[in-house]
């Protein structure tokens, strides 16, 4: 499957000045909703992803999903493989467990996010997860931004990564882009100000 393809196809690849979930600011950015707006489409790559998940025999009860980018995906890849999906959610800028949702001991997870930049996001649900007696055996997305290591891609982590090197990330594609730190960004240093299209800012 040509990933990137799939986002130009949906007009979900975006070009201009962009910050990221992460706080970085990049010239590109890949919103995932464009694509995911499509049932068929998340069905496609929900069901592709899920093919690569069972390759490498992980067996897990259950996928989370951190609000919001990663719910519809999470969704999908939950109804692909026949499991429970839940989510965790920000309440007051902190990552919980609400709605009622369980974890019970010992319960295998996925986490599965839209796309991965760092896994900051990912990792905070997983450690909700944990705290509530779950397992997390890997981690999921549509794509990943270049910074942590993708298990079936053979990619290593860079310096930010912050997802645990002991547990797997699985995803359809890397798009590698050229991520700043805000301080050290060559698109503010021409004047430009980055906007946030995603579903924390506009």
């Amino acid at each position: 499957m040509n990933l990137e393809q799939v986002y130009k196809d949906c007009k979900a690849l975006l070009e201009g000045h962009f910050l990221l979930s992460s706080g970085k600011h990049s010239k590109f950015y890949l919103q995932s909703a464009k694509v995911l707006e499509y049932p068929n489409k998340a069905q496609e790559l929900c069901d592709e992803l899920a093919k690569i998940i069972s390759q490498y025999s992980i067996e897990f009860d259950c996928i989370c999903s951190p609000a919001l980018g990663g719910l519809l995906a999470g969704y999908e890849l939950a109804r692909s493989c026949n499991k429970r999906f839940i989510f965790t959610e920000r309440v007051n800028g902190e990552m919980t467990l609400r709605r009622g949702f369980e974890v019970k001991k010992n319960e295998k997870f996925i986490i599965c996010e839209d796309i991965i930049t760092t896994g900051g996001s990912a990792l905070e649900s997983a450690k909700i997860i944990e705290s509530l007696g779950g397992k997390v055996v890997a981690f999921a997305a549509l794509a990943n931004r270049g910074f942590c290591a993708v298990k079936n891609l053979n990619t290593k982590a860079k310096e930010n990564a912050k997802l645990p090197n002991n547990t797997p990330l699985f995803t359809l594609g890397n798009f590698d882009f050229e991520i700043y730190d805000s301080d050290q960004c060559p698109l503010c240093d021409q004047g430009s100000i980055a906007i946030k299209p995603g579903s924390r800012g506009n």
